[in-house]
């Protein structure tokens, strides 16, 4: 894990190592081991780096790193099956000089050019200048661990881990309307149709799974989609198999993400999701003669408080647990720095207690750490998720089954709307999507409380970044929320809480090849009996307690959400952002009369949350 960031330009004015030297201190927290800048020749391209020694901890794996008198890269994250690619490579002829990732993509690259991405299992985002070609390549991972953005206009081409290392080579910052109202009023922090738009003009994300070319001679850009999940691919396989191949390919995936020259610990929510990790590293870790460090975040007292599950686990598993309870009055406190590290909006206070937890983790100096995120999307978790199923059942007129289905599931306290308008949607799929995008415009125009200064930005651009899809089965809601509007946003929050303390988060569950085997399986391995994430169950179900592999009650990191929103501390600060907002001519000044709510984390009119994150970030 690093921060990177580049100039291409023949601009001396902008392309200097004192520009590089800011980019890479706005970078800072991303790589607190070391810093490294280069300007080629030529003076018309430089890169940044700064260093999170986590593979290979010697000078000579230092960035940007060169190879073969042509190519410099900077990159941020890890290659998990670089050993046995580097294994390959060596047999075509290649030499090494480091035991580095880092060196095996610069020659994955010189040997396979733009498709080296498709042999990378990993998270990262690079960048690697040409310079015979006088070119850049970068890329991105396929669902989006690691971020890339970038800026471009005539003859410059500008990128960073973060927007703020553009910020810090002059590049302008500006909020986009269109947005900010979107967010405000719908509670969206990315649009699902466009990848590429961020919260700020002219700045753009490398959409995962892509790669950017960049020729500096031409100034032309060209960007590629290298990798996709194929949601209609089935295969014919017994349950028992693929409860077989999901274990190994789980075990498979946990065994490469913990490659590392530095002490890997993990997170531990007392949910299935990261006490299946537990269980996986305890296997890899056997032998280890060293107690394995887990970090929580508790909240005793509070109805959802995982304590009891998170102490079974680590009981039974022999690990170390080490716990914090984040408060009102330090969400307060950690707020505009917490916002700062995200730079984007983001939807509640339940991203809070993820950042605290990263925080534990560096205090006990651990570098890197396994999480199970990705689970719930690509296997079905969330009850959110159940709807979709029942209406895949009923479109293929299994009426029965359908019937029982919706019976267990109730039976388990999986609660879900299920009406004859969900009947009609099964059967009238396209319908149903172009309905529920009618709806959230109509959310939008009804709002009440944004300025009519902010809602002109609807003006010839009604529905950008209103996407619903068309859903005609259980995968097609899966692929929505793993590629397109959920996982990835989860992504950022993780990336940038963990790089706010140094930190690398690892997750078993996305591997390409697992995800895509997971998608081929047929719904009724994800959701069957009353639960979700069926096949993970019942692979579990001998290997960890009852209670957790069973439980129906889905959590994660949810704070005492509502207690803290009635904080008097936060009510005064909702009402600062507010007057802010306001002043800025995007709320309607009749809202600084409305009462203060206090929802719960998840709720869709989680409005004055919303007022201070985008007081924060109009400046």
């Amino acid at each position: 894990m690093s921060g990177i960031a580049g100039i291409i330009s023949p601009d001396t004015n902008i392309l200097n190592k004192e520009t590089l030297k800011q980019m890479a201190a706005s970078l800072a927290h991303r790589g607190p081991d070391g810093e490294g800048y280069w300007i080629n020749r030529r003076t018309n391209a430089g890169l940044a780096h700064r260093r999170l020694a986590v593979i290979d901890l010697s000078d000579q794996a230092a960035q940007p790193m060169h190879y073969g008198n042509r190519y410099t890269i900077s990159f941020d994250g890890c290659i998990y099956n670089y050993l046995e690619l580097r294994k390959e490579l060596k047999k075509a002829g290649y030499h090494f000089s480091t035991n580095s990732d880092t060196e095996v993509i610069l020659a994955a690259y010189d040997c396979y050019k733009e498709k080296c991405v498709q042999y990378f299992d990993g998270m990262y985002a690079f960048a690697i200048w040409d310079d015979n070609e006088q070119a850049l390549f970068a890329a991105r991972d396929r669902f989006g661990e690691k971020p890339f953005y970038y800026f471009s206009r005539k003859n410059l081409f500008v990128f960073g881990s973060e927007m703020k290392a553009i910020w810090a080579a002059g590049i302008p910052k500006q909020t986009e309307g269109k947005m900010m109202l979107n967010y405000l009023t719908l509670g969206y922090v990315q649009n699902p149709a466009d990848k590429a738009q961020t919260f700020y003009k002219d700045i753009y994300s490398l959409p995962p799974a892509h790669y950017i070319k960049y020729n500096a001679i031409a100034d032309e850009i060209e960007i590629e989609e290298y990798w996709g999940i194929d949601k209609q691919a089935q295969v014919k396989i017994a349950e028992e198999e693929a409860i077989e191949r999901l274990d190994k390919m789980l075990s498979q995936s946990v065994y490469r993400r913990m490659r590392s020259d530095v002490q890997v610990g993990a997170t531990l929510s007392g949910g299935l999701d990261s006490s299946v990790m537990i269980y996986y590293l305890k296997q890899q870790l056997r032998n280890a003669t060293y107690q394995y460090k887990t970090f929580s975040a508790v909240f005793p007292g509070y109805d959802n408080d995982e304590s009891k599950f998170i102490e079974q686990v680590a009981d039974r598993f022999n690990v170390a647990n080490f716990t914090t309870t984040p408060s009102a009055v330090q969400l307060i406190d950690d707020f505009e720095k917490m916002a700062w590290f995200q730079e984007e909006p983001f939807p509640s206070a339940a991203v809070y207690p993820q950042y605290k937890v990263y925080e534990l983790a560096n205090q006990h100096k651990i570098k890197v750490l396994l999480d199970g995120q990705g689970a719930d999307e690509i296997l079905a978790g969330y009850h959110k998720y159940v709807h979709w199923y029942i209406q895949e059942m009923v479109s293929r007129y299994k009426f029965s089954g359908s019937k029982t289905e919706i019976q267990k599931l109730h039976k388990n306290n999986v609660h879900f709307q299920w009406n004859v308008k969900n009947i009609m949607a099964a059967f009238l799929p396209s319908h149903a999507s172009i309905a529920l995008e009618k709806k959230e415009y109509l959310r939008i125009i009804h709002h009440g409380e944004v300025s009519k200064s902010l809602l002109s930005c609807l003006k010839g651009r009604e529905w950008e970044g209103i996407h619903k899809p068309v859903v005609t089965k259980l995968n097609d809601i899966l692929y929505f929320s793993t590629m397109q509007h959920g996982l990835q946003e989860m992504l950022r929050y993780t990336d940038r809480n963990s790089m706010a303390h140094g930190c690398e988060v690892r997750m078993p569950f996305l591997n390409g090849e697992l995800v895509q085997f997971i998608f081929s399986l047929p719904s009724n391995f994800k959701i069957s009996n009353g639960h979700t994430k069926s096949i993970l169950r019942k692979l579990f179900d001998d290997k960890l307690p009852q209670n957790i592999v069973w439980r129906t009650h889905k959590v994660g990191y949810e704070p005492p959400h509502k207690q803290w929103m009635e904080n008097p501390v936060m009510k005064e600060y909702i009402y600062e952002a507010k007057s802010k907002l306001i002043k800025a001519d995007i709320l309607k000044p009749q809202v600084l009369h409305k009462k203060t709510k206090s929802p719960l984390a998840y709720d869709a009119d989680y409005f004055d949350w919303r007022y201070i994150c985008a007081a924060h970030i109009i400046g």
